[in-house]
């Protein structure tokens, strides 16, 4: 009785246990694997590439993956790769050469989102078959002007990071067609993303926009736009820090304005030049001119009959503004009872003003 049993053997580590696992599971067509929610704290099993070689799709999802590992290389035929909610994104996380594999013609399919990846990995933007790409819920803080290399991509989520700047090379996607850049930290969004001619879905909500550009009105095949939580200025804005002309300005506007005739021999050519840089107030009740002192103002234009859009727009003085801009300077109700009133404008109006 005093005597002990013989001790058992030690369990084997999850990896090993794993790795025997598939190795017992192996299929030569096999084309869906998922491992989740396994831990796993080192890269993808060695032997995977032998075990499944048609591997088309592989969920690692969960399992806790610090590395993907060079098995991942090997995988000649996977067009899905679904590695959310893991510790990626430092030193090593991703194998050296992932531009140069075969994968890197077959993969579709790339979801990272929900890992620790500060900054997008530029491995990724030799991923060149990739249609869509997700790495929201990560650290990011920006966007690599590189993006642009992937030009078959469709489908891009970047939401949930601390992205504050969009860059205009991201506009030179020909094929997107699902833009997702909510939950950052984005003020403005570029003129350029107005020549993504196949976008349907834009999603802007919950970051720090004030006014988008009038540029945003060419995307004609928008489908879905998404701007909640965002500062945006609903009636029209006076620009504190503006700056009264200059006498050589308000000599310009006069000269404009009143079509006072002059030929170049008449003036200075700097003069002349001034002269042709003249920008026409958009104010359809102004009829005046300006070259360097404006005012910034934002007003809501009609979108395709579906949205209200915050646009930019410039005029010649802070007293040039249309009839119903002062009632809504002066009112202090919530921007939806502006937008109301703002109905009411005939929607040639409202074009005149803000894009004439």
């Amino acid at each position: 009785p005093g005597v002990l049993g013989q001790a058992p053997p030690p369990a084997p580590e999850p990896e090993a246990a794993l790795a025997a696992e598939l190795s017992a599971r192996r299929s030569a067509e096999a084309r869906r694997l998922v491992l989740s929610p396994r831990r796993l704290s080192g890269p993808l099993p060695a032997g995977l590439s032998q075990w499944f070689p048609a591997l088309e799709v592989l969920d690692v999802s969960g399992t806790g993956l610090t590395e993907m590992g060079t098995e991942l290389l090997s995988l000649p035929c996977l067009h899905t790769l679904l590695a959310k909610n893991n510790r990626l994104g430092g030193p090593g996380s991703l194998p050296k050469g992932l531009g140069q594999a075969p994968l890197a013609r077959s993969l579709r399919v790339l979801n990272f989102s929900g890992n620790r990846f500060s900054e997008m990995p530029p491995a990724l933007l030799q991923l060149r078959g990739l249609r869509s790409l997700s790495l929201g819920g990560n650290r990011l803080h920006g966007i690599p002007p590189d993006i642009q290399e992937l030009q078959s991509l469709e489908f891009l989520y970047l939401g949930g990071n601390f992205i504050t700047a969009i860059p205009p090379e991201l506009a030179k996607l020909p094929s997107l067609r699902y833009l997702v850049l909510c939950d950052n930290k984005i003020q403005s969004i570029p003129p350029q993303l107005a020549q993504l001619h196949s976008l349907r879905s834009l999603s802007l909500h919950n970051n720090l926009l004030t006014y988008l550009p009038r540029e945003i009105l060419n995307l004609v095949h928008l489908e879905e736009l998404s701007l909640r939580g965002n500062p945006l200025v609903v009636r029209f804005v006076r620009d504190l820090t503006y700056n009264p002309p200059s006498l050589q300005e308000l000599a310009g506007r006069t000269v404009k304005t009143r079509s006072v005739p002059y030929a170049p021999s008449d003036l200075p050519d700097s003069l002349v030049r001034y002269l042709s840089l003249a920008s026409n107030c958009p104010n359809p009740k102004c009829g005046g001119v300006y070259f360097d002192s404006c005012v910034r103002q934002i007003k809501f234009v009609d979108f395709c009959g579906k949205y209200r859009l915050p646009l930019m727009h410039y005029l010649c003085s802070p007293e040039c503004s249309s009839p119903y801009s002062s009632a809504s300077q002066s009112s202090t109700s919530q921007s939806e009872s502006d937008s109301e009133d703002e109905a009411s404008v005939a929607a040639h109006r409202m074009q005149k003003v803000l894009l004439g």
